[in-house]
């Protein structure tokens, strides 16, 4: 075996980990994959020799290159404005693989996603690597440009943005589709009491793709609007497919020519619906692969 091949067998011994970096840091997996391929580049092109933890080296670079990235489209959404809903993972019930398993590992659900995409970039990046990764600050000093004491105050910043706001579900998969299943029934039969007995009085919902209109974003707070929002969207009687969404129940809806139309991911916490994060923007749909869902 020659460098090139043993580095390649090492970098791939560190691809499952690196690219669950990236993508709690970027909330879209093709823009992780990305990253992740940029920093085999680097590896590639640099002197392997001199590195001694590659796992650390590597994480380093997806991390500035994410950095980067996030810096971008920061100036991007700030000309389009809008809510942004992440790249949702969908696996079939009891069918995530491991590949999956390392992406949603420490239960990184949408709704966290969701609220990772408030912070700004060098916080997020800070809270991701020292909140879910353990790495010191003096190593995310280097990374964000910063002092380590300054490191520090970016992800205590980031802690108290998302305190109280990221809503870690019921664990219970049976007891979410019960009070999903009661949403959608309620939704269908045109039901405008039922809907609020099962949406917390402070439910948000997040619609990226509002219509099937590529970049048409919506956000409604309260039980009032969302219950109501609900009832416009019953008139779709599109066929449904009950499915994991980053390992809490959802639901996906598929067009008469077996494109999807929506992927509706919930948090449910203490028997009520607190947040749906839906997608139905169908350039971004076409590229989740969905059609694995119906072999």
């Amino acid at each position: 075996m020659d460098n090139h091949e043993w580095l390649a067998e090492r970098f791939e011994e560190q691809r499952a980990h690196l690219r669950a970096v990236a993508y709690r840091m970027l909330g879209t997996l093709s823009e992780a994959d990305d990253a992740v391929q940029e920093a085999w580049l680097r590896l590639s092109r640099s002197d392997a020799s001199g590195i001694k933890n590659l796992g650390g080296w590597l994480t380093t670079v997806v991390a500035r290159v994410c950095l980067d990235t996030l810096r971008s489209r920061k100036s991007r959404r700030e000309e389009t404005f809008g809510v942004h809903v992440p790249d949702p993972i969908v696996a079939r019930e009891g069918r995530i693989d491991p590949e999956q398993e390392v992406l949603l590992a420490d239960s990184i659900g949408l709704a966290l996603l969701v609220v990772l995409e408030t912070l700004a970039p060098a916080e997020r990046i800070a809270f991701v690597l020292h909140e879910m990764f353990d790495m010191p600050f003096d190593e995310i000093a280097s990374i964000v440009g910063r002092s380590p004491v300054a490191a520090r105050q970016l992800a205590s910043r980031a802690r108290r943005r998302l305190k109280g706001v990221a809503t870690t579900p019921d664990g219970d998969l049976t007891e979410q589709r019960k009070v999903i299943e009661a949403f959608l029934a309620a939704a269908r039969g045109g039901d405008f009491d039922a809907l609020l007995a099962v949406l917390d009085p402070d439910v948000v919902l997040h619609a990226d793709g509002v219509g099937g209109v590529p970049g048409a974003t919506r956000e409604l707070r309260g039980a009032q609007l969302v219950a109501r929002q609900a009832l416009t969207f019953s008139r779709l009687s599109y066929p449904s497919q009950w499915v994991l969404v980053n390992g809490a129940a959802g639901v996906v809806t598929w067009l008469p020519d077996g494109r999807p139309f929506s992927v509706l991911g919930f948090t449910v916490a203490h028997g009520k619906i607190v947040e749906i994060d839906a997608l139905a923007d169908p350039v971004r749909l076409g590229q989740l692969n969905l059609s694995v869902l119906k072999d």
